[in-house]
C-alpha cells in the first residue's frame, strides 16, 4: 500500500527528523506508528543518520503491532526487525541478528540496559506509549534514564501523557531533556508547580497543581512535544477502525492448531460438500478457541490460552482511563474478562439495565460489558465514551455496525475509534475480511472456512 501522510502526518515526520528529542502526544489512530516508520527510513536510508534502533512497546504491542505496520506499506516494507522477545537465550540471540529496528517489551528494558551497560548500541530509542514511563521511581524509568549518554535520538509515542495528572509529565520530559525544561530533579518540579494537597499527620498524600501551572508547563515543553486530538485533525471518515493482533505463543500456538485440526479432520465427507449448519458449528469453535477458551459437549469451559485477555489488558491500560464499551461473543469471553479485570480498581458494569444506560452516559463506568446481540439496537451511549473494544469478533455485519453505532451517534463529540483483538493465525482474521467485505458474507465465510479444511486435510497446516 502506498503511503500518502496527511499535512499533520507530514508535519511529525519532519518534526521527527528535525529535532533528535521529541515527545508525540497523539490520539489513537492518528498513525503514530506508520509516521514514525517513515522518520526512522528517511534517517536510517536517506540521511544515514541513525544506524541501530529501539523502540520499547507494551508486550503485545511489541510481539505484532511494528511489524504489522511496517509490512502494510510499500516504502517500509524493507526495514528489517527483530523482537527482542521470550526467554533470555532468544533475546540474546534477537539482539544478535542483523535488523534497522530492534523491539523489547517494556518488562525487559531493565534487563537491556544491564545486559549492554556502557556498550548501549542503539542510537535512536522510540518509546511507545511513553506514559508507562511516568512514574520517577520505576526501575525502568531509572535504568532508561542512565542511558540518556548513548541515545542520539528519542521518539516518545502516546496518546496521554498525563493521565493521572500534569505530574506525570516531569519524567517522560526528563528522558528527553535530561531536566532542562522541567527541572533536575522530581522534587525540584513539584515544588515549583504544585501545592501540597491532602495530608494527615505527617504525610502528604496527594499535590494540586498551582493556579497557571498547566499553561507554564505546556509552554516550556512546546517545543519538543507535539500534541494533536483525533477531532483537530484527524482527515478521515468520522470512525476510526483499529487493529490490535494479538500473537499466541508457542504453547497456546500449538494448542490451538492441533484443535483446529481435529475438529477438521472429525467433520465428514470433504470440504465441498460441508453443510452450512457444520461451517457455523466449526467457525463458532475457532473463534471460541481464539478467543481463549472452548466449551465442551457437556458445555463446561476449557481455557486454552491467556493471550487475548493480556493484549485486552494492554488496550484498556494504553486508553488511560478513558471510557470504553466493549463487545464480547461467549459468555466464557465475559467470566474472563470479568476476572481479569477484578483487581483493575475500574469502574466496571455490565449493561442490563436503563440505569447502567444513565450511569455510563453519565461518565461513571469505566467499562462497560456486553453482548452486542442485547445491546445492538435502540440503545443511546455517545455521551459515554468514544472507545469499543471488540474482544470476540461476529460474523454478523448488520449486528456489528448497530453495535458500533451506540457511540457513534448525532450527540457524540470526539471520534469514535473501534478496536478489534485479532488472533493472528486464527479464524478472526477471516472474519475482519469478512467485515472489510461488508457483502457476500455468507459466501465468504463458506468459501475462507473450505480453504482452511482443504489446506489442513492436505497437510499444509499443521
Amino acid at each position: 500500500m502506498v503511503f500518502q501522510p496527511h499535512a499533520y502526518q507530514q508535519h511529525c515526520i519532519d518534526k521527527i527528523i528535525e529535532l533528535k528529542k521529541i515527545g508525540l502526544f497523539l490520539d489513537m489512530g492518528l498513525g503514530k506508528t506508520v509516521t514514525t516508520l517513515t522518520a526512522v527510513k528517511d534517517l536510517k536510508y536517506n540521511r544515514f543518520l541513525v544506524r541501530k534502533v529501539l523502540v520499547i512497546a507494551p508486550k503485545k504491542v511489541a510481539e505484532g503491532t511494528w511489524t504489522r505496520e511496517k509490512d502494510k506499506w510499500d516504502h517500509t516494507r524493507m526495514l528489517r526487525v527483530s523482537a527482542v522477545l521470550g526467554s533470555r537465550s532468544k533475546r540474546i540471540r534477537a539482539l544478535n541478528t542483523p535488523a534497522d529496528i530492534y523491539i523489547v517489551n517494556r518488562e525487559n528494558v531493565v534487563w537491556l540496559v544491564d545486559y549492554y551497560r556502557n556498550s548501549w548500541p542503539f542510537d535512536m530509542v522510540i518509546v511507545d506509549e511513553s506514559s508507562s514511563f511516568k512514574s520517577h521511581k520505576a526501575k525502568r524509568f531509572k535504568a532508561l534514564a542512565s542511558m540518556r549518554p548513548h541515545i542520539e535520538r528519542m521518539v516518545e509515542l502516546t496518546g496521554t501523557p498525563s493521565p493521572n495528572g500534569l505530574d506525570d509529565l516531569w519524567s517522560q520530559v526528563y528522558l528527553l531533556d535530561g531536566g532542562e525544561r522541567l527541572g533536575k530533579r522530581y522534587t525540584q518540579f513539584r515544588e515549583r508547580y504544585f501545592d501540597p494537597g491532602d495530608r494527615g499527620q505527617n504525610v502528604v498524600y496527594n499535590y494540586r497543581a498551582k493556579p497557571g501551572s498547566e499553561g507554564s508547563i505546556l509552554g516550556k515543553i512546546s517545543d519538543i512535544c507535539i500534541s494533536m486530538k483525533a477531532e483537530d485533525y484527524l482527515q478521515l471518515p468520522e470512525v476510526i477502525y483499529h487493529q490490535v493482533p494479538v500473537v499466541l505463543d508457542v504453547k497456546a500456538g500449538k494448542a490451538y492448531h492441533e484443535l483446529e485440526r481435529k475438529m477438521v479432520l472429525e467433520l465428514p465427507g470433504d470440504e465441498d460438500n460441508i453443510s452450512v449448519t457444520s461451517a457455523a458449528a466449526l467457525s463458532n469453535k475457532l473463534l471460541q478457541l481464539a478467543n481463549g477458551a472452548i466449551y465442551d459437549d457437556d458445555h463446561s469451559v476449557h481455557e486454552v490460552h491467556g493471550c487475548k485477555v493480556e493484549a485486552f489488558l494492554e488496550l484498556v491500560e494504553s486508553l488511560r482511563g478513558k471510557p470504553v464499551l466493549v463487545f464480547y461473543n461467549f459468555q466464557h469471553d465475559r467470566e474472563r474478562i470479568l476476572k481479569a479485570l477484578e483487581k483493575s480498581g475500574l469502574r466496571i458494569r455490565e449493561l442490563k439495565t436503563s440505569q447502567d444506560e444513565d450511569s455510563w452516559n453519565r461518565r461513571e463506568i469505566d467499562i462497560l460489558l456486553t453482548h452486542p446481540a442485547s445491546s445492538a439496537y435502540g440503545l443511546n451511549l455517545q455521551q459515554g465514551g468514544n472507545h469499543v473494544v471488540w474482544f470476540g469478533l461476529t460474523w454478523n455485519y448488520e449486528l456489528y455496525t448497530q453495535a458500533n453505532k451506540r457511540l457513534h451517534r448525532q450527540g457524540q463529540n470526539e471520534r469514535v475509534i473501534i478496536h478489534h483483538l485479532v488472533c493472528n493465525g486464527t479464524r478472526d482474521e477471516d472474519v475482519m475480511k469478512a467485515l472489510d467485505r461488508k457483502d457476500n458474507m455468507q459466501e465468504w465465510v463458506m468459501k475462507s472456512l473450505k480453504a482452511r479444511i482443504k489446506a489442513i486435510r492436505g497437510g499444509m497446516i499443521s
